[in-house]
């Protein structure tokens, strides 16, 4: 026997439009005081008002902290506990997009066991469970309302970096369509290009060996049957909703289908883990200064072109479930999956280069190097990275060329696809 399923997430997740009208109840069953976090955007609108007034109906007391920074750097993790430490929260609430679900689930650890964020940065070093998080995601693409991940930026690093632990996924992910239909088309294509990363990354990733202690010993296992259930409803909803909802903003349907999609992204890369296009982002993003969905979405289709060696049988399943038609051979089919997804990006203007971007020429090998700093990404790789192998791919996202990614001779292609799932 040979299949193993591995999945983690919030012991309740409520979906669906009007679910948002549940926060005051939920909140209130896990304590009398709440830390609400979110950014001064959404913090402004009626929308949050309205929350927060579901809250303090409950018998909720708030405290607000309303300055989360797009990419949450560390400084803020450790102002914003200080704000809360006087108020003494028994629940911590995120609002807002994947940086303000990540302050509140950081937030949440200080909280809980004292310190600085760079004591609980890597994986499984928060020593027990945190302050209880609710999480209300008002963008469908991070998936943070269901993942056991924080990512901070940290000036003392190049990169960012994360607090990984099982202890970090919400205790309860509250996911109503209804709050991203006041989403810009911009804010929409970066998100979801993030969520269709989390999907395809996730259903791509290493498959390790079947071991009991697998599960304990790492947060993110590699794909697996349960990850892969998440993954392909992942796509199949992006692939079909994303353009709509970037080109009509308040299509109700396409919203629903986007944010059911990058929940179940969450779902799926909160176990199965990302991998090289997130490793790469993670040095592009500090030199450009581009959102990440963009930098990841950019990463894509050149990651993709790396990976089909080993995983042919995996993206003919993607084309498949991105409107491919069957009966095509799976290696065409694989490379329609790498063209449909190349497309899909492009109809939501996601560059179809790094060199769009801004990255700098002179910074590849640099970005490179970068990238494989970043070892829990890379070591989740379905085909083994080095140094040349992350420069060979930024090089050619950087040009736009992804037939440079296709000179793996037939014997180096079968020793990859032996060896790979072994790591």
């Amino acid at each position: 026997m040979s299949m193993l399923g591995v999945l983690r997430g919030p012991q309740q997740v409520l979906f669906g439009a009007g679910q948002r009208h549940a926060l005051g109840t939920v909140t209130a069953s896990l304590g009398s005081r709440a830390l609400v976090c979110t950014d001064a955007r959404f913090g402004a609108t009626s929308e949050f008002e309205d929350l927060v007034r579901l809250l303090e109906n409950a018998g909720v007391q708030v405290t607000v902290f309303a300055e989360v920074l797009p990419d949450v750097p560390v400084h803020q993790v450790t102002q914003c506990a200080e704000l809360a430490s006087g108020a003494d929260p028994d629940v911590v609430v995120g609002m807002g997009g994947g940086s303000c679900l990540d302050l509140a689930k950081a937030v949440a650890v200080l909280l809980t066991h004292g310190g600085q964020p760079a004591d609980y940065y890597g994986e499984f070093r928060v020593p027990g469970p945190i302050v209880p998080v609710v999480a209300l995601p008002t963008t469908a693409g991070t998936g943070s309302e269901v993942t056991p991940v924080a990512v901070l930026t940290d000036p003392a690093r190049v990169s960012k970096v994360g607090i990984s632990s099982p202890h970090l996924i919400p205790h309860a992910a509250i996911c109503d369509p209804e709050l991203t239909v006041g989403c810009p088309p911009a804010l929409t294509a970066s998100a979801g290009a993030d969520a269709l990363s989390h999907v395809i990354e996730a259903f791509t990733a290493i498959r390790r060996p079947v071991a009991a202690e697998l599960a304990t010993e790492r947060v993110f296992v590699g794909k697996n049957e349960l990850t892969d259930t998440f993954a392909l409803l992942g796509v199949r909803l992006i692939a079909g909703s994303l353009r709509r909802a970037w080109s009509t903003p308040s299509d109700p349907a396409a919203r629903e289908a986007m944010m059911l999609g990058a929940t179940a992204g969450g779902f799926a890369l909160g176990t199965a883990g990302t991998a090289a296009a997130h490793a790469i982002q993670y040095p592009v993003g500090a030199l450009t200064h581009t959102p990440h969905g963009i930098g990841v979405g950019a990463l894509l289709p050149y990651v993709m072109e790396f990976n089909r060696p080993t995983r042919v049988p995996e993206m003919a399943v993607i084309a498949l479930a991105m409107g491919a038609t069957p009966g095509a051979s799976p290696e065409d089919l694989a490379d329609e999956a790498i063209d449909r997804v190349a497309a899909l990006l492009s109809s939501v203007g996601v560059p179809a280069t790094l060199a769009d971007l801004g990255l700098p020429h002179d910074q590849l090998r640099w970005t490179a190097e970068q990238a494989l700093g970043a070892e829990r990404l890379v070591a989740n790789n379905p085909r083994t990275l080095d140094v040349d192998a992350l420069e060979h791919i930024v090089r050619a996202a950087h040009a736009g060329d992804r037939a440079a990614l296709r000179d793996t001779s037939a014997a180096t292609t079968s020793v990859l696809a032996a060896g790979a799932d072994a790591r």
